[in-house]
Formats: structure tokens, C-alpha cells, sequence
């Protein structure tokens, strides 16, 4: 089957055929075209792209795909619905089906909106579009944009067209460009503490978590890790917490107390204040203080427990 016939379907899925049968608007443009080449790349396969000048109240679904489908408003306005919510969009604003997810999309009957597309799908799809700021509670994005993106996915309809023996490349690189733009105008509002889509404040996580665990045994702040992911110390104490349920200060202290116990266990030559150093916490007493709030007793009385030849900590720990 050869691969205009696989994406048959898919490029009906956006066409004007759509809706019920009439005679089509003389104002009515309608441009699609599909992926040459099956190649992934990175995880990322783009299918297809295209471009139309709905007629007034022209409405697509309610219904579903099996990809991921942006569109980007290039002029005019209409509506986006999806099981739980409507939303009323214009020119400069993006809205994004999922796959799986049922939506409708209209047209306005004053205005109705010209707008471009792209479908893509693959393993790294998910990560790519909570990366941009999309996510199930937030489908739509406002940037404002009537010319760098529509710009992107023009390069791309043409590279398929051409049938361009670096269609697939220009597509994977067009769409990182497009999510970049995206992502740089949620950025922008992050600015003004609007709280990011749940996955990208997972990814935030992440990367306080990963720099705690490599620097644990090191001055480390949380107004440095704050300020190294672009953060008020506010901010990010916030969404760390809305995460882990723990704040931030609380689980770089865990992390280095959990570091100094394995420690005690295998270092029987080091002393308690060697081990507190060498877990970023200079002072013993501190250390001990709080190895006795977590664990409940000293850290010397831990020691000597796990070191008995028939303790139940060594089995345990």
C-alpha cells in the first residue's frame, strides 16, 4: 500500500468533506499534503501538513484521531470543544487534539478562520507537546503568532509536495521549531507565576531532583537550584511541593541524611563527622539531630545496631 493511500484517511480527517454536502465557497481554499518518506526521527514522525480557508460555520466532529493534530489560527475565529470544555479562539491562537480525545471545531459565521496544520505522532510525542506547554487540562495556547509559525508548516507542506529527498528531516525540524515558539511564549507567562502545565512542572522536578542527587555532598542552596532552572525560590518551592508533597528544603535534607545512614552502614572506619562532611552537612551535631528526627535514635546507636552479626538492619537495610 503505498503511502499516499495510508494517510488517505488521515488527510480526510481535516478536509471540508467533513461537513454535509454543499456547494463549496468560491472564498473556500484547501491545501494538504503527505509525508514522503516513512522515517522517524527521534521518536517523531510527522504525517502530514496543510493549510484552508474554511467557509463560515464550517464544523469538524465531533470525533477522534489516532495522532497527535495542531492547528495554528492563521486569521478570523471560531470555537474548540472538547468533552469538557469550549473554547473561543482567534487569530494567533493554537489548539491541539490529542490522540484518543473526542473535539469539535467551528468556523465563525462572521469570521471563519483560516488556519494551518500539522498531524504527527510516535514515541516521543507526548514529551515533545508537554514540553511546548500543552497538556489534557490546557489544549490551547495564545501566542499571537500570524507568521513564524504558519511560516514553519508552510516549509514543511512544500518540502512534501516537492516530495523532498529531506522531507522528513525539514518536517522534524520544522516541528521542534514550532513547539520551541510555543514553549517560549508559556515561558513568558510562567514569568508572571501562572503555574506550568503539570507535565513541564514534573520536568522542573526532575531536574531539582537530579541536581540535588549529584551535588547532595556540595554547598548547595535552594536559591541556587531555583535560580539555575530560571525560577524565584517561591516559585519553585512551590510546584516542587506540589509534586513530591515534600518541599524542597525538606528533601534535600532527607536525601543527605538518607546518603550519611548508608554511610554508617558501610564505612564502619569513618566517624559520624566524617560521614556528616562528606554528605554536605559540616556540622556533626546538626547531622545527629537530624539523623534522630528521621530515624529516631543517634546516629552512633544506628551504627552499632547494624553492625551486630545477626542484626535485623543489616538484612533490612
Amino acid at each position: 500500500m503505498t503511502d499516499s493511500l495510508n494517510y488517505e484517511a488521515a488527510e480526510a480527517a481535516t478536509a471540508t468533506i467533513d461537513a454535509e454536502p454543499s456547494v463549496v465557497s468560491a472564498l473556500e481554499t484547501y491545501t494538504v499534503a503527505s509525508n514522503p518518506t516513512y522515517v522517524e526521527q527521534e521518536g517523531i514522525r510527522v504525517l502530514f501538513s496543510g493549510e484552508s480557508q474554511t467557509v463560515p460555520s464550517h464544523k469538524v466532529g465531533p470525533k477522534l484521531y489516532d495522532y497527535y493534530l495542531l492547528h495554528h489560527i492563521m486569521d478570523g475565529q471560531g470555537k474548540f470543544s472538547t468533552e469538557t470544555k469550549t473554547y473561543e479562539l482567534q487569530a494567533g491562537d493554537a489548539f491541539l487534539i490529542a490522540p484518543g480525545r473526542l473535539v469539535s471545531y467551528e468556523s465563525d459565521a462572521a469570521k471563519p478562520w483560516k488556519y494551518c496544520w500539522i498531524a504527527f505522532q510516535g514515541s516521543s510525542a507526548d514529551d515533545l507537546v508537554g514540553r511546548a506547554g500543552f497538556s489534557e487540562q490546557t489544549p490551547i495556547i495564545r501566542v499571537d503568532d500570524r507568521m513564524d509559525v504558519p511560516y514553519q508548516m508552510k516549509h514543511i507542506t512544500t518540502a512534501f509536495q516537492e516530495r523532498s529527498v529531506a522531507a522528513d528531516l525539514i518536517a522534524h525540524g520544522c516541528l521542534h521549531l514550532i513547539m520551541a515558539k510555543y514553549a517560549g511564549m508559556q515561558r513568558q507567562l510562567d514569568d508572571t507565576n501562572r503555574l506550568r502545565p503539570e507535565s513541564e512542572m514534573q520536568q522542573t522536578v526532575r531536574q531539582a531532583i537530579q541536581m540535588m542527587s549529584t551535588q547532595y555532598a556540595h554547598p548547595l542552596s535552594i536559591e541556587h537550584i531555583a535560580e539555575s532552572l530560571g525560577y524565584s525560590r517561591a516559585y519553585f518551592s512551590r510546584i516542587f511541593k506540589r509534586i513530591t508533597d515534600m518541599t524542597p528544603v525538606t528533601f534535600l535534607l532527607k536525601l543527605r541524611i538518607d546518603k550519611g545512614r548508608q554511610l554508617l552502614r558501610e564505612r564502619p572506619d569513618l566517624t559520624v563527622e566524617h560521614i556528616a562532611a562528606s554528605v554536605g552537612i559540616p556540622d556533626a551535631l546538626y547531622f545527629s539531630r537530624q539523623f534522630r528526627r528521621f530515624y529516631g535514635q543517634p546516629p552512633t546507636t544506628y551504627r552499632n545496631q547494624v553492625m551486630q552479626p545477626d542484626s535485623t538492619y543489616q538484612r533490612k537495610s
